[in-house]
């Protein structure tokens, strides 16, 4: 059986390997356009995500987001996560105007990605101390800069799966 004809999705170019992006970014330093990375799990994107998103990208002129892969999701957050999985998350994050490119990690953390692109922005929310963010000194001694973004309160995967269940699995009484 035929697979139904499914028209190009130009967003979906945003989504790259590592030497893509490393490629990209060459390019964009050659033109003095500064780079901003930023990492997450971005499972169940919600408005304290696509609020961050926006503001890591005011800050440069690319933004490149790194999404965990499904098995690094599953070892920092429990067997019943992720609850997208990781190409689904990838798309939604590539579908945002203010992300630039994705990529996806398998490792616990992104260092070898910062390592690897040396993004002239690094960028986490403001409830990460800045010591305790991957990458933050090799960014830093590259010339680079860390920023914080404020917290956005009231948002997280967590309450909303909390909420679904309540609203969806009866209560016992």
């Amino acid at each position: 059986m035929a697979k139904p004809h499914t028209p190009e999705i130009p967003y979906l170019t945003k989504i790259v390997t590592l030497p893509a992006a490393q490629a990209t970014i060459r390019r964009l330093k050659a033109d003095a356009r500064r780079v901003v990375f930023t990492n997450g799990c971005f499972d169940l994107l919600h408005p304290g995500h696509t609020r961050y998103l926006s503001e890591a990208r005011r800050l440069g002129g690319h933004l490149i987001v790194a999404v965990n892969s499904d098995h690094s999701v599953r070892a920092l957050k429990g067997p019943t996560r992720p609850i997208l999985p990781q190409d689904v998350r990838a798309e939604l994050l590539a579908a945002l105007a203010s992300v630039d490119q994705v990529v996806i990690f398998d490792e616990p953390t992104p260092f070898q990605l910062i390592q690897a692109l040396l993004p002239d922005i690094l960028v986490k929310g403001g409830d990460w101390a800045e010591n305790a963010i991957v990458g933050a000194d090799l960014v830093k001694a590259a010339g680079g800069r860390v920023v914080r973004i404020p917290f956005q309160t009231g948002f997280s995967t967590t309450s909303l799966i909390e909420e679904i269940l309540r609203r969806h699995i009866p209560q016992e009484k």
